[in-house]
């Protein structure tokens, strides 16, 4: 199985103060890492947002419906819908935020090998901590996520995952010359930033 895949972009970065998909991260946005490391992993790549970044016009954009911030349930949901309408019917889709540049290269083969049906959820983990927004999900569940989410206290991944058959498949960190990293470190803020840039040459 190849799952097609989705990035989810949907935050407002708030605490970075501007995009930080498009931030410069050694020879490359944090999106383009991103999006070079998933692509080969998938069969077609999507992007969750509802407005297209300079450099990424040829992707296919998925937007939330409108009116509502859920967070990233609401971007789970899109592309259950989104996937699930495919003529090749796909049981699963791989999704990855858009602040994560150092995403395994064998993420999506490693979900997928430990998939046992077409309902179950797979999620990665590393350094004894689930990452939920890196995981394989079930299109069927659709129906179920779009009920849990007419509750807007509903917002938390781990609360629907608690929900459904979850499997977790672990990742060890990425060892470079300047130390070991967590490879779904997440880059919120101008000094996460700055701290990952001695790491870009691993993304090279």
């Amino acid at each position: 199985m190849r799952p097609p895949g989705l990035i989810l972009a949907g935050g407002r970065s708030s605490r970075m103060g501007e995009n930080k998909a498009l931030l410069r991260l050694g020879n490359d946005t944090i999106l383009g890492h991103i999006v070079r490391r998933l692509s080969p992993q998938v069969s077609t790549l999507a992007i969750n947002s509802a407005v297209s970044f300079s450099g990424f016009e040829t992707f296919h954009y998925l937007e939330d419906r409108p009116g509502r911030r859920l967070g990233p349930l609401a971007g789970i949901l899109t592309g259950m819908r989104h996937f699930s309408a495919q003529p090749s019917e796909p049981s699963h889709f791989a999704s990855a935020p858009c602040d994560s540049p150092f995403l395994p290269l064998d993420l999506v083969p490693q979900l997928t090998a430990a998939c046992p049906d077409p309902e179950t959820i797979i999620i990665a983990t590393s350094l004894d901590r689930r990452h939920p927004v890196f995981g394989l999900w079930p299109v069927a569940l659709a129906d179920d996520l779009e009920q849990w989410l007419v509750d807007d206290g509903n917002r938390r991944i781990n609360a629907f995952l608690n929900r459904h058959r979850t499997v977790t498949v672990n990742f060890q960190p990425l060892h470079t010359r300047h130390g070991a990293l967590d490879p779904f470190y997440n880059i919120n803020t101008p000094e996460e930033l700055a701290h990952v840039a001695t790491f870009a040459e691993s993304l090279e």
